[in-house]
């Protein structure tokens, strides 16, 4: 039994006993719970009207009878909670529904847009609530404007049709107004109307009774309630005498006079119905939200709608094809119009912050939460790829000027703080490559002897790692800039004359041309007051409390020996122990020890949560609280509070503890399945000569530029081409070489003579066929694979077809090659869920006929076998054959 309902049960019992009623502190201690849940419990039965609450302290609660329980919330109600602008609307039409016998006719107005299908749609719910209409009654839509051009059409659409009122029409017809007996006829765009529809509407209204065209000799009676909807000015497009026979006009307003606050109410509403319709959770940045909040959504709450569909399907399709591990919308997929939204008013800022958590990074709509949920997770990209976006949110904001260096030169200060903290320095020669870290390790050992120091050993890393980074973002041809390049040269003149010393040395080293703006920021390394960052005792105290008998201590204590100090508190929080007790012992422990300094509490869960507002009541401590701990998360607070950073500084760092690793497992993964192929040209004539051969080969060969490049590379020396090969192997798939002379590589090689005069083109055109359609196959198997990973099997088919072609001394259509591989692939898949397929008729005197192609085919398969725990059936291996060997 639920929580929820022993405690109902409990309130029934003391009902019968004839009591006045229970607090939730009395309700908790009888039933062994805390009193936070009891409370919030005892609430949520008032709010679906199962107990009752007196005024007063204390609170008390008692059941109501179950005989006069009131209904459930009506749907309308709770759209009229969550659109508080369509209240007046809401009251309209509840008044016109109920108006005795049997409600009044309705009018809606509004833009394009608006949601009048929508409202009306809650207005038929709403009648089935209250019992004017029966659950069974009919609820019709149809747009008049479908019909416009057709009048007759129209009506007989509406009215319905006697056989042989026009020509054509060869039998009887129901009309809508019909099928509507009993419920509400909802007619969208009713001033595409014509005149003579609008009097036989009236006549409707006024007596219901009606004729179908053709009908003169009887009339017939329906019961129907009448709801139109018009985005035009009914004054102007309809006539009198019709719109007297609908008494309520309902306006329903614009989006952009329906408030921020409504608007976030229906961006949700969509989001969490996409999660139903794709039933996966969909994760938001939240400046996409902020961008769907206030960019001009001309077409009302229809367009946004459209556009959050729009966009969830986009994030679904990157999700589907893998390059994105989940259905993710950042607001850089967005379209620039709804982009836009972002850089305008930036007078709802405050209203941003009451709506959306601004420290975090992430909302997760999740159709079985029924909620948004924020993500704990914030990108950790380096000081490039963050002073880009925190110069054009700035920007965006209107901040300029000295303001906006002020604000960049704290955020560059961060940065070489997070740097300097976040190494991991036993793994630092893993994660950087060889040639790099030896580069690296050259300029740190230079900088030493030109400054006559000895840098920290953290800066020493931090500096490693942001070189790395430097020269990668380089290699991908992306700028580097530093806002506070004229600043830092002032004032740290000797240090940045050094780093500029420093830059030489990559570029001669590596074969980059590195940016004076990169001497800026090794300069502030050079410089950094490292001893600013050195442990302060307590200056900010890490408490851990968490259920159970000894979770907390023993976290704490794992801390503390790992790091060497005594900064991390636990304080246990048995399960049978009331959270009361638990505050007073953490009150206890700072009085006792006299803290004063800033507080950061890791707790669990629950009551916990709520400690660190008590705290700064009772002592007047700044104090700063975050849920779900774990032994990582108090790790990466103690430290960073043994080395001195502040209290907020602390919160915020600890919270992005997931994403250094998450972030970079995803750019890991995202790099590989982003490799591109290439054909690689290696000249010894100078860049003129690899550009020429570059374009030969453009003009003489067919081609997806998306796919695939030609890199041409100049021949330096014999020793060093090698190196450049197995660095473009990183980035690229390469799929064969042109040079003046035979390389040592397993990829096939065309000689540059035979190039030139044409003999191999034919050859290189076949290798890049194969290879698109292999690339291009990924995608599809990746997509219609149910039981197994298409790059997987696709890797092993492509070994099977190459085996085959080697033993066989020929090479396969792509036709014939996309076939072979859709076929292993469902054979592979099929087999996982041991399903069967169909027989090879005449298989014994197939194979027999072909025994030294049946051999090949199947030793060539064996690995397929063996990596999938499958037997490929000797039918299997005949379908294989009849591939490379059709029957006629």
């Amino acid at each position: 039994m639920k929580r929820i309902d022993l405690i109902l049960m409990k309130l029934k019992e003391k009902k019968d006993l004839d009591s006045s009623g229970i607090s939730a502190s009395e309700i908790a201690e009888e039933l062994n719970i805390s009193r936070a849940n009891a409370s919030n419990d005892l609430n949520k039965l008032v709010s679906e009207g199962k107990a009752i609450k007196s005024k007063g302290k204390p609170t008390l609660f008692m059941a109501v009878d179950e005989e006069n329980v009131p209904p459930d919330i009506s749907v309308i109600n709770k759209f009229s909670e969550v659109n508080p602008s369509l209240y007046s609307a809401v009251e309209q039409a509840k008044a016109a529904i109920l108006y005795p016998p049997n409600g009044m006719n309705i009018l809606l107005l509004g833009e394009t847009g608006v949601g009048k299908s929508t409202f009306a749609g809650l207005i038929y719910k709403y009648a089935i609530e209250m019992k004017v209409k029966s659950e069974e009654s009919p609820f019709i839509t149809f747009n008049c404007a479908d019909y416009a051009n057709n009048p007759q059409l129209l009506l007989g659409q509406l009215f319905g049709v006697k056989k042989g009122a026009y020509t054509g029409a060869d039998f009887d017809k129901v009309g809508l107004i019909e099928k509507a007996d009993g419920g509400i006829l909802f007619l969208d765009e009713v001033h595409r109307l014509p005149a003579e529809g609008q009097e036989m509407f009236f006549t409707f209204m006024d007596r219901g009774v009606y004729r179908r065209l053709g009908e003169t000799d009887s009339e017939r009676s329906a019961n129907v309630l009448i709801i139109t909807a018009t985005t035009e000015d009914p004054n102007a497009a309809l006539l009198k005498t019709f719109t007297r026979r609908i008494p309520m006009v309902i306006t329903i307003p614009a989006l952009r006079n329906r408030g921020m606050e409504e608007r976030f109410n229906l961006i949700k509403q969509f989001l969490l119905e996409e999660s139903g319709r794709l039933g996966r959770s969909i994760t938001v940045s939240i400046n996409s939200i902020k961008a769907f909040l206030s960019y001009n959504c001309e077409n009302n709450i229809g367009q946004l709608k459209s556009d959050i569909q729009l966009a969830c399907a986009k994030a679904y399709a990157d999700f589907l094809s893998n390059k994105k591990d989940a259905i993710k919308i950042n607001s850089l997929d967005l379209p620039s119009y709804i982009r836009e939204g972002l850089y305008k008013e930036v007078e709802h800022r405050q209203l941003w912050n009451k709506l959306i958590d601004i420290n975090k990074r992430y909302f997760i709509f999740d159709k079985d939460e029924d909620r948004e949920i924020f993500e704990e997770n914030a990108t950790d990209d380096n000081i490039y790829e963050m002073l880009d976006l925190r110069t054009n949110e700035l920007k965006a904001r209107g901040i300029k000027g000295v303001k906006l260096e002020e604000e960049i030169e704290r955020d560059i200060e961060d940065y070489f703080k997070k740097y300097i903290s976040k190494v991991d320095m036993s793994n630092i020669k893993n994660i950087i490559e060889k040639d790099v870290m030896n580069v690296i390790e050259e300029v740190i050992h230079f900088c030493e002897e030109e400054l006559e120091i000895n840098l920290d050993k953290k800066i020493n890393y931090g500096l490693a790692v942001h070189i790395s980074n430097s020269i990668d973002r380089i290699r991908r041809n992306k700028k580097i800039v530093n806002p506070k390049l004229s600043s830092i040269r002032e004032e740290h003149r000797k240090e940045f004359n050094v780093a500029v010393d420093a830059l030489k040395i990559i570029d001669r080293a590596i074969d980059v041309n590195m940016p004076i703006d990169e001497a800026g920021f090794i300069a502030m390394f050079l410089s950094y007051n490292y001893g600013s960052l050195k442990y302060k005792q307590n200056d900010v105290l890490v408490i851990v409390i968490a259920h159970g008998v000894s979770t907390a201590t023993s976290m704490a204590d794992a801390v503390n020996s790992l790091l060497g100090t005594k900064n991390v508190v636990g304080i246990n929080a048995p399960i049978e122990e009331k959270p009361e007790n638990i505050l007073g012992k953490t009150i206890d422990y700072i009085k006792k020890n006299e803290i004063k300094s800033d507080i950061l509490f890791l707790v669990d869960m629950g009551s916990l949560t709520t400690f660190g507002q008590e705290i700064e009541n009772t002592f007047n401590i700044k104090t700063r609280t975050i849920p779900l701990v774990s032994t990582l998360h108090a790790l990466e607070a103690t430290r960073k509070s043994m080395m001195g950073y502040s209290l907020d500084e602390i919160y915020r760092e600890t919270l992005e503890v997931n994403s250094l690793y998450e972030e970079n497992a995803l750019e890991h993964k995202q790099e590989k399945e982003e490799k591109r192929l290439a054909i690689v040209t290696v000249c010894t004539t100078g860049e003129g000569g690899a550009k020429t051969l570059k374009k030969l080969l453009e003009r003489n060969l067919t081609f997806d530029k998306k796919l695939l490049d030609i890199v041409p590379i100049n021949l330096v020396g014999k020793e060093s081409i090698y190196e450049r090969i197995e660095k473009l192997s990183i980035k690229y798939e390469i799929i064969c070489f042109v040079s003046p002379f035979e390389l040592e590589v397993q990829s096939p090689q065309f000689m540059l003579d035979q190039i030139i005069d044409g003999q191999s083109t034919s050859g290189m055109q076949k290798i890049i066929d194969v290879e698109e359609t292999y690339l291009k196959m990924e995608d599809t198997l990746e997509n219609t694979l149910e039981n197994s990973d298409g790059r997987t099997v696709l890797k092993h088919i492509k070994k099977f077809i190459k085996n085959i072609e080697e033993e066989l001394k020929t090479n396969i259509s792509t036709n014939i090659l996309i076939g072979i591989t859709l076929h292993i692939a469902a054979m592979i898949d099929m087999s996982i869920e041991k399903k069967t397929i169909i027989e090879f008729e005449g298989k014994d005197k197939y194979i027999k006929d072909n025994l030294n192609l049946y051999k090949i085919v199947k030793n060539a398969f064996m690995p397929i076998n063996t990596k999938y725990s499958i037997n490929a059936s000797e039918e299997e291996i005949c379908c294989l054959m009849n591939f490379f060997n059709p029957r006629i």
